[in-house]
């Protein structure tokens, strides 16, 4: 299917700049091109509260922001949201993806607490994932200090984060906890050595390619071999059964696609519950446009009605509107 004609129509006027290719650039200046993109995020959603906090625990103290939907739907503690932006593990921060926590909050009904895990290549593997399960581990312990149940978390992530929400609802289980409700993975990275066909089909983009991913890898890793580590490639792990329930997000033009596929597969085959929304016409990081992209806020919609179903139990408001959006 070709691009969303919403989703083209915003590719081609980002092209017109003529900018040279992101993995010729420093790590600076790509940090700087994402920032740029928080302007495609629309105007800013009012949400109840935003408050930056830490969560110090397991030795480390990792900035968080605090978002509390614009309504409460019920009284009592609510469930929690934990969310990892994107960004290639190298790039973003709490402000690249402020839309997105807004939007799950509000949406969903929960507590969402966004994670402004240590980045590479200052900070290599495994500073992301000991970042990820540090605030896991606050969040299960704290929650109550901020309205928060921390026997109801679901652990969101799109793109690099989605990689390290996979991982740490694996290295909690592998740990014996805090208990995962309800892992959301959005366009996710789950396996380094992936060579399947979309990596070829995609692999001059649009928006991320092949020799850009790359980059990413190449920063973010301290050695090659580190690509065999499950925290590093969720996908390649064979301890599968007993994980939480999987919503996963795979996009039709993009080199990611058929590693989100085969993982949700693999997911299926150890019978974990999985709702796969393999999304037609869109491409890689593109919860990134709900400014002018429907499709992008339709498929945030129904992320947050599948963690306000799972979390909240109770039925997701209009979520059978948005279901066309995955077909």
């Amino acid at each position: 299917m070709p691009l969303d004609p919403q989703i083209d129509a915003l590719l081609k006027e980002l092209a017109e700049g003529g900018n040279p290719a992101p993995e010729s650039r420093t790590v600076a200046e790509n940090r700087d091109l994402v920032s740029s993109f928080s302007t495609l995020a629309g105007d800013i959603e009012p949400v109840g509260s935003v408050h930056d906090a830490v969560a110090a625990a397991e030795g480390l103290e990792v900035p968080i922001r605090i978002y509390t939907p614009a309504t409460l739907p019920r009284s009592g503690p609510r469930p929690v949201t934990v969310f990892f932006h994107g960004g290639g593990w190298v790039l973003g921060d709490l402000d690249s993806q402020d839309h997105i926590a807004r939007i799950m909050t509000n949406r969903s009904g929960t507590i969402v607490v966004s994670v402004d895990y240590r980045l590479a290549p200052e900070h290599r593997f495994p500073a992301g994932i000991e970042d990820a399960y540090a605030a896991l581990t606050w969040v299960a312990a704290n929650a109550g200090s901020f309205g928060g149940d921390g026997q109801s978390i679901a652990v969101f992530g799109e793109s690099a984060g989605g990689n390290l929400a996979a991982a740490l609802a694996q290295e909690a289980q592998r740990r014996g906890g805090p208990p995962i409700t309800l892992q959301v993975l959005a366009y996710p990275a789950v396996d380094r050595f992936d060579d399947s066909p979309s990596m070829y089909e995609n692999m001059a983009g649009p928006l991320l390619s092949r020799s850009w991913l790359e980059w990413f890898w190449g920063l973010y890793l301290n050695t090659p071999d580190e690509g065999a580590d499950p925290r590093v490639s969720p996908a390649r792990s064979d301890e599968l059964a007993g994980l939480p329930p999987a919503v996963i997000v795979t996009a039709e033009h993009d080199p990611l696609r058929d590693q989100g596929d085969r993982y949700a597969q693999k997911l299926a085959n150890a019978d974990v519950p999985v709702t796969h929304l393999p999304i037609k016409g869109a491409t890689h990081a593109f919860f990134s446009f709900t400014g002018s992209v429907q499709l992008s806020r339709d498929v945030l919609n129904q992320l947050g009605d599948a963690v306000a179903t799972t979390l909240n139990d109770r039925p997701a408001h209009r979520y059978d509107d948005h279901q066309a959006a995955a077909e």
